[in-house]
C-alpha cells in the first residue's frame, strides 16, 4: 500500500486547478502547483521529482508550507518565496556625489588629471568612504555620465 503523502482540502485543490489552467504564472509556482496536485494524487516523491523536475527537498518544502500555512492569510501566499534582503548598498548617493564632485575638480599638484587609482585614493584620504577600490570608483562615474 503507497503512502498518501500530502491530501488538499477540496476548496484548495479546485483553486489550484484554476491557477494552474492560468498560463500567467511563473513557472517555478507553476511546478510547485503541479507537485502538490501530483502527490494529492498519490504519487511518491520520486515520481514527483521527475514529473515536475524538481529535487526532492523542493517538494518536501512545498509540501511543508501547505501544511504549515495560515488559514487567514493570502490562501496561495505559499506557493510564492518571500522577498530577498539582497547585498547591502555600499555606497550611499550622497557620497557617490561627492565621488563625483571630486573628480570634476582641480587636480592636486602634481599629477595632469585625475586617474582612478588617484581619486579612489583621495576619496579614502578625504574620509568620504572606508574603502573604494579603483573599478568602482570608475563604475560610479560611468553610472554618473
Amino acid at each position: 500500500m503507497q503512502k498518501q503523502h500530502l491530501n488538499l482540502a477540496e476548496q484548495d485543490r479546485i483553486s489550484l486547478e484554476n491557477l494552474v489552467q492560468n498560463r500567467s504564472l511563473t513557472v517555478k509556482i507553476q511546478q510547485r502547483i503541479e507537485a502538490l496536485l501530483a502527490l494529492d494524487s498519490g504519487k511518491s516523491y520520486k515520481e514527483v521529482c521527475h514529473q515536475v523536475s524538481m529535487t526532492y527537498i523542493s517538494i518536501r518544502e512545498i509540501r511543508n508550507k501547505y501544511i504549515t500555512r495560515k488559514e487567514g492569510s493570502d490562501a496561495m501566499a505559499f506557493l510564492s518565496d518571500k522577498p530577498r534582503s539582497g547585498r547591502p548598498i555600499g555606497i550611499s548617493g550622497e557620497e557617490r556625489a561627492k565621488i563625483t564632485a571630486l573628480a570634476c575638480s582641480q587636480v592636486p599638484d602634481g599629477h595632469i588629471r585625475w586617474t582612478l587609482r588617484l581619486l579612489a585614493d583621495k576619496v579614502v584620504e578625504m574620509g568620504i568612504c572606508e574603502h573604494l577600490s579603483y573599478v568602482y570608483a570608475g563604475e560610479i562615474l560611468k553610472k554618473m555620465n
